[in-house]
């Protein structure tokens, strides 16, 4: 397969400067690195593809070789070669290349000794609630599985009475570094697995790993208000460190189940109402639900079908503790599927004084909007 041009490949043109070509790749770099693609060859091969393109490019000999004759002036290989299992994390890699490219700064340097202190992995669970327990707020535990430091041990994963040794292969330093070029490559130690300690006689509570999965118990406060997809962070609730490196935090994340009633919107709350007839049109007092009870309502005389009346104060508490939303009445009307005898003499003899429904424009008023329907649309048409 013909090899692709180098400036195609890092997305950039032939003007690019020097800051713009080391940012292509970085971005590159770090979107298909195999540590963030386990088991995806095709990003690793754009991997690959990227870091031959900028060997090239990112040297101003090879790079005006290039723009001169192609894949050809820099002898069809594209220079060093890239191999993604040289690297065991992102640390390596800029650390590796950052002195003459100018990255080291990007994951805190030069690359650092794989047996230092690393921070503990942050947690994620997920918590289903109630919509009652997510209005009112609530406490409940939690059972967390995580990694923590073995308490046999210390950490070490060496047995009482030994240590771990200094691995003779790397120096301690968990890395064996090769010169190709201008490149330093670096490979985790096999002996000690790019820890750069040896350990001769295992912990037996953790079988050497230095670290145990128990399960722990946490009071978690849920807050009032609090909607699907919003987080609580636990700070330092997360996996152990190793090497004397903080704890991870753990992240709780709500899932608010829905409400038969109430449809929620921000703070606000919404819900529809059926009404008597006679209420909306004479107006009058009915109760209303809320998450606090019933509530007396008001109804004006002539109250329309599907209007909104607002009851301020009644809706979801803010989860920041800035008051609470409102909530939306919307009315209906509310017709008997059997009537009565006596509720149908009175509905004949009401009928008798309505106006009729044929769309007759002259007993309404044709300014406002109580014209009926068809008289509406001719006027908008007319």
């Amino acid at each position: 397969m013909a090899k692709r041009d180098y400036y195609e490949v890092l997305g950039v043109d032939k003007t690019v400067s020097e800051k713009d070509l080391k940012s292509a790749y970085r971005k590159l770099a770090l979107q298909y690195h195999p540590d963030r693609n386990p088991g995806d060859h095709a990003a690793e091969d754009k991997f690959k593809e990227a870091a031959e393109a900028f060997a090239v490019l990112g040297d101003k000999d090879k790079r005006a070789a290039y723009d001169r004759f192609g894949h050809a002036g820099v002898g069809g290989a594209g220079g060093p070669q890239f191999d993604p299992s040289t690297f065991a994390d992102f640390g390596d890699l800029f650390g590796g290349i950052g002195d003459v490219f100018g990255f080291g700064d990007i994951f805190g340097g030069g690359g650092r000794k794989r047996g230092g202190p690393r921070r503990g992995a942050d947690l994620r669970y997920d918590l289903e609630i109630s919509f009652e327990e997510a209005a009112r707020g609530h406490e409940m535990q939690l059972q967390i599985p995580r990694e923590e430091t073995c308490e046999t041990c210390k950490g070490s994963g060496a047995a009482a009475g030994t240590s771990p040794e200094q691995c003779g292969q790397c120096g301690g330093s968990g890395q064996l570094r090769y010169q190709q070029g201008f490149f330093t490559v670096a490979r985790p130690c096999g002996s000690c697995r790019g820890t750069g300690r040896v350990i001769a006689s295992p912990c037996g509570s953790c079988r050497g790993a230095g670290r145990v999965t128990r399960e722990r118990k946490l009071t978690v406060r849920i807050p009032a208000g609090v909607a699907t997809g919003q987080r609580m962070r636990l700070s330092g609730e997360g996996e152990h460190g190793t090497g004397g490196g903080p704890h991870g935090d753990l992240y709780v994340v709500f899932h608010v189940a829905d409400h038969p009633y109430f449809h929620r919107e921000g703070d606000d709350l919404h819900c529809e109402v059926p009404v008597q007839f006679t209420t909306l049109a004479l107006g009058g007092t009915i109760n209303v639900p809320t998450l606090d009870g019933p509530h007396a309502l008001d109804i004006p005389e002539g109250t329309q079908p599907g209007t909104s009346l607002r009851v301020r104060g009644k809706g979801l508490p803010n989860v920041s503790g800035r008051g609470h939303g409102d909530l939306h009445v919307i009315v209906g009307v509310q017709v008997p599927k059997k009537p009565s005898r006596e509720l149908r003499e009175a509905l004949e003899a009401l009928r008798t004084v309505l106006p009729a429904d044929t769309g007759d424009a002259a007993s309404h008023d044709r300014s406002g909007e109580d014209k009926p329907f068809f008289e509406r649309v001719k006027d908008m048409f007319g």
